[in-house]
């Protein structure tokens, strides 16, 4: 817990609370339903809660933002970024089911009044949204095709809408198409040694009415 706020040394009470209760919350569920590895589980603020934030060193989603999290596992980084950002709209989507009843959990366990689940593929998803977050679920041509449709026609922040996705390795391959995207890596924003090769990758998407 140290970790995230030396990041974000600017946490509200609640949102530190919140910040605490995640890892009780996810070993307690782990145990029933296991959604994150053993390993993990041991250091879920570092692979599991400050990677999701690494987003939110790219960006700071707005008051009254939607955001769809794609493929949300466990909930991330959903329910990390929902903590950070509590006027912001998340819409977390995961098509298995055991997975988005931990996510649930969690929600309820932390009170956040600004998440909504879907048990369901992101193709089925109605609505459209600023921007579209993930941890890796696919390639980018693939995640590309699964949200054709899915972007906000108003811009509201610095960047422009579209994708903010969490990769890691080489990327030059599977971006040589996306003239348009730009790659941010974390370990600019954080000195752990588990980031040396974590990337944020921001692709704007254009509105499709």
């Amino acid at each position: 817990m140290q970790l995230i706020q030396n990041y974000f040394p600017d946490l509200s009470d609640l949102q530190i609370q919140q910040f605490q209760l995640l890892e009780t919350l996810y070993k307690d569920w782990n145990l029933k339903i296991n959604v994150v590895s053993r390993k993990d589980i041991d250091e879920l603020y570092l692979r599991h809660v400050l990677h999701s934030l690494g987003i939110a060193k790219v960006l700071s989603f707005l008051p009254h933002s939607k955001i769809l999290d794609v493929g949300t596992g466990g909930g991330f980084p959903g329910i990390p970024l929902a903590i950070l950002f509590p006027e912001t709209q998340f819409h977390l989507v995961d098509s298995i089911a055991k997975k988005l009843k931990v996510v649930n959990e969690v929600v309820n366990g932390l009170g956040l009044t600004n998440v909504k689940t879907s048990h369901d593929r992101v193709e089925n998803i109605d609505g459209q949204f600023d921007f579209i977050v993930s941890r890796a679920v696919a390639a980018m041509p693939t995640f590309v095709h699964w949200v054709k449709g899915k972007i906000a026609k108003e811009q509201k922040h610095e960047l422009r809408n579209g994708i903010l996705y969490l990769k890691g390795g080489d990327l030059s391959e599977e971006l040589e198409t996306y003239r348009t995207a730009t790659i941010y890596n974390l370990s600019d924003y954080f000195k752990e040694d588990f980031f040396d090769t974590k990337k944020v990758v921001h692709l704007p998407l254009k509105y499709k009415g």
